[in-house]
């Protein structure tokens, strides 16, 4: 639904929490465009190599090791230096373009075409999943002690 104007109907400009689908690829760049960064964010998952895919879920993190698969690039590898949620872009290592005045720009690679290698130590936060795992482990054999009373 827009507003008429002439012939042509105008499409919203703010982003719609009720839209679904879309086979034109127009509906479906806008919507990536004009969607709110906690929904941005789930655009900038990476696949992962088949020996972490069990163990890890599909974050991309700084410093994590990736391989690039497609583009002028592929079969290069690096760290992840940042990942830009805004832009849904991620900058990898030493993947570098030299400019016009000889000096280096990071080149922004699209997470589609990456593949996470090495996952980094996530430090703190793996001390805190492991805890609430204990936690929760812990919890359902005291509920399964209740349960047999």
């Amino acid at each position: 639904m827009g507003l008429k104007t002439g012939y042509y109907i105008k499409m919203k400009k703010k982003f719609s929490t009720k839209w679904k689908a879309s086979k034109q690829p127009r509906k479906q760049r806008k919507y990536k465009a004009n969607a709110p960064l906690h929904l941005k964010a789930k655009f900038v998952n990476v696949n992962l190599a088949k020996p972490l895919r069990k163990s890890v879920g599909k974050r991309n993190k700084k410093n994590d090791k990736v391989k690039i698969m497609r583009g002028k690039y592929k079969g290069k590898q690096g760290k992840v230096l940042s990942v830009s949620i805004k832009y849904a872009k991620v900058y990898v290592e030493n993947i570098q373009v030299t400019k016009m005045d000889n000096s280096k720009a990071n080149v922004p690679l699209k997470p589609s075409n990456l593949q996470i290698i090495e996952m980094a130590e996530r430090g703190k936060r793996k001390a805190k999943t492991e805890n609430k795992e204990v936690k929760k482990a812990e919890s359902k054999e005291i509920k399964g002690k209740e349960k047999k009373k």
